[in-house]
């Protein structure tokens, strides 16, 4: 565990989570104001809650994950802390509990072994895992409009098949392979072993995953002009420090096989100065009910 420092102490513990583990979505947050990142902050500590108990190594993770759930359900058992403070923070803010509900069975997929068949399932999975926690944000930053709430999944998805094109070995270590077999048909086993023969065609996968995340960006980028002008520029800088997670595979040759890239503090720095441009008022268009062809019947859908 890193050591804290002083300016953290004086954090509130979801704060220090969102410092320590979500590095990008907390240098967002810092354009946020106190209140709202705040906020964010209490989210994000109940998505990494349960995150963390889905990869760890505790026993009888999925019974832990099934308890969460129900609380969610309305059970009337308390399920830790960190439940409790989301429940509560659910309450004031409207978020739907449909969401967080789909986020645990999302979690609650993988705690078996992950084969994904093709891209409609790659896509439902990225809403439950992520394309939830878009939708529940968007009532976190008190975003009135309702139309905001499909781009906001977009963003979701978006980052999630990031996450994927990101972390494929580490995934196939734990048994985990989110690129659908139609696109390349490779147990998780031989993906985990990085042998010189799935170096090429898994790139070509994660090339495709990297441009499909693409499509979820743009649509995303579109509708942060729906968010509170308030919220507005820590959106836009996540998710422009995000996407270059892919970028910068893309700029490397896509080498999977050598672990996680990073996007460094000064391009970060650039990205946010960059970020500026976007808060230009432009007119949203209607959000394309393509990207949505496959999510059907899911929260906010």
């Amino acid at each position: 565990m890193e050591n804290l420092s002083t300016t953290s102490l004086t954090q509130s513990v979801p704060k220090q989570i969102l410092a320590r583990h979500g590095k990008t979505f907390y240098w967002a947050s810092l354009f946020l104001g106190s209140k709202l990142a705040d906020r964010v902050a209490h989210l994000y500590q109940f998505c990494r809650f349960v995150d963390d108990l889905a990869d760890g190594d505790l026993p009888n993770r999925e019974g832990s994950l099934e308890d969460i759930r129900a609380r969610l359900n309305g059970s009337n058992q308390l399920a830790g802390p960190e439940v409790e403070d989301f429940m509560l923070l659910a309450k004031e803010n409207d978020i739907p509990l449909a969401a967080a509900r789909e986020l645990l069975d999302g979690m609650l997929k993988d705690q078996q072994p992950t084969v994904i068949r093709d891209e409609a399932e790659l896509l439902r999975y990225c809403h439950a895992v992520a394309g939830t926690v878009g939708l529940m944000m968007c009532r976190v930053l008190k975003c009135e409009n309702k139309r905001a709430e499909s781009f906001a999944i977009d963003l979701g998805i978006a980052m999630q098949l990031t996450n994927i094109s990101r972390d494929v070995l580490e995934d196939a270590k734990m048994g985990r392979r989110y690129i659908p077999a139609n696109w390349v048909d490779l147990p998780a086993t031989e993906i985990a072993e990085a042998d010189i023969n799935s170096h090429h065609p898994i790139a070509i996968a994660v090339d495709r995953l990297i441009d499909l995340a693409e499509d979820y960006y743009q649509s995303a980028l579109l509708g942060i002009q729906l968010l509170p002008l308030r919220s507005r520029l820590s959106i836009i800088i996540a998710l422009r420090v995000y996407r270059q997670i892919g970028w910068v595979l893309k700029r490397r040759s896509l080498p999977w096989w050598q672990g996680r890239v990073f996007v460094t503090k000064p391009e970060k720095a650039l990205l946010s100065l960059r970020s500026l441009g976007d808060l230009i008022p432009l007119k949203v268009p209607a959000h394309k009910k393509e990207l949505h062809r496959h999510l059907q019947g899911l929260a906010g859908v």
